[in-house]
């Protein structure tokens, strides 16, 4: 059992299959538990009148861009096929979340044209389009910096909460308010990242360890 705080970047850290992309569908609401219960101010996010009341967005691993559309196209659609505001306003908020990650300058550009650092700031864009209170990254692949960079920015811009899956280490540490480690389906710890470091758990300092490899399946000493 955890909870998020309002405001919090929130990350999920642990080897690959251990259950945290799972997780993030589950507070997405894409998945139903089999057993417990997954809430957002106390709602249950599966049922359609919470989406109605809350607004939630997810970044996806891949990015899940639509290659024949331009930039602004793929930022555009969901708002505009839902009549989320004016023509007008849609553009606002497009150009708004492009300026917000650096990217105004590839507005007419398509997905084939980008690199994979500039996709994923494009699925982050198009994400912030909807305003979202709480807002989920699967795995993202920019380097540590940037996105530190930005997770912040977004938290002031936007007073998001952040919840952020990944295996990766250097980012988890260097973004996180507290960090979950998650192994086999289970919560190791819950600490912030000074605390995680400072940490002389066997568990802990194993994983840590820059030495192991953490994407590989076949890591099962935690």
């Amino acid at each position: 059992s955890f909870e998020v705080k309002p405001g919090e970047i929130f990350v999920i850290m642990g080897p690959s299959g251990s259950g945290k992309s799972v997780l993030l569908r589950h507070i997405a609401g894409l998945e139903s538990p089999s057993s417990g219960t997954i809430s957002i101010n106390g709602e249950n996010p599966m049922l359609p009148e919470t989406r109605n009341r809350f607004a939630l967005a997810l970044v996806f691993q891949s990015g899940a861009l639509f290659n024949s559309l331009s930039v602004f196209d793929n930022l555009a659609l969901y708002p505009l096929e839902h009549r989320l505001g004016s023509k007008q306003e849609i553009r606002e908020r497009v150009m708004r979340a492009l300026r917000i990650l650096s990217i105004e300058n590839a507005a007419q550009k398509l997905p084939a044209d980008l690199s994979g650092g500039m996709k994923k700031r494009v699925a982050i864009a198009r994400a912030l389009v909807m305003e979202p209170q709480l807002l989920l990254y699967d795995e993202p692949t920019i380097m540590a910096a940037t996105i530190a960079e930005i997770i912040a920015t977004l938290k002031e811009e936007y007073a998001v909460t952040s919840v952020v899956v990944s295996h990766d280490r250097d980012l988890s540490l260097t973004i996180a308010d507290r960090v979950a480690l998650i192994n086999h389906g289970e919560i190791v710890t819950i600490a912030p990242p000074a605390e995680l470091k400072a940490s002389t758990n066997p568990i802990i300092t194993e994983f840590l360890d820059p030495r192991i490899d953490v994407k590989n399946p076949r890591f099962k000493s935690l």
